[in-house]
């Protein structure tokens, strides 16, 4: 569980094939800040991009990690199948403060950015989801964009999805991966959890 707050940007500096068919996933090796590591363990949950992986290998010292990620996730994800600055967040503690909101780290779908550029003092960020998440984006709800916790400014829906419209604070753009972000950039999204009970909720009572 996560909490969309990222905790350090990283960089996968190595992708490689873990066979030779189609089938096989590829191994990520991650480089980290100074520091990230030094309370992480094997077998440890680190969401990289929005995606819940796991640490299958360590090396504090040259501050790299690796994952092994299957090809069922490369296919339902965007940016872990080539090496460039990635968002990465550890699991949430049980202590922990919930500064955005719940997040799973399992992404339900893949976005595309269709606007990026400064407005005033921060950024508009646009992005184009599939129709399928549609009725889970609201007004002022939360939505993940490349594992960070957003608020929702605006919705339109059009035939090809819902164009959601967020502000980022330059912090925010600074901080996070999201400033490499560019007009046909593919993000990972993942939907609001709460908003997906309450669908699951009134289409039950809909259909009974």
């Amino acid at each position: 569980m996560f909490t969309g707050i990222i905790t350090g940007m990283g960089r996968i500096v190595a992708a490689s094939a873990l066979g030779s068919s189609p089938t096989h996933g590829k191994r990520l090796t991650i480089e980290c800040p100074p520091a990230y590591l030094d309370d992480v363990g094997l077998g440890d949950s680190i969401a990289l991009n929005g995606a819940c992986m796991t640490v299958t290998t360590l090396d504090a010292a040259q501050r790299q990690f690796t994952v092994d990620i299957s090809a069922e996730s490369l296919d339902k994800t965007a940016g872990l199948d080539q090496t460039g600055p990635i968002n990465l967040e550890k699991a949430l503690r049980a202590n922990d403060r919930l500064g955005g909101h719940i997040v799973s780290g399992h992404v339900d779908g893949i976005g595309t950015v269709t606007h990026f550029a400064p407005a005033g003092e921060s950024w508009e960020l646009r992005v184009l989801a599939p129709r399928a998440l549609a009725r889970y984006l609201a007004y002022k709800g939360s939505l993940t964009v490349n594992g960070v916790s957003l608020t929702v400014n605006r919705i339109q829906d059009v035939e090809a999805g819902c164009e959601a419209s967020i502000n980022l604070i330059p912090h925010t753009v600074q901080n996070t991966a999201l400033g490499t972000l560019a007009a046909g950039s593919r993000v990972n999204l993942e939907i609001d959890l709460i908003a997906r009970y309450c669908e699951r909720m009134l289409s039950s009572r809909t259909t009974a």
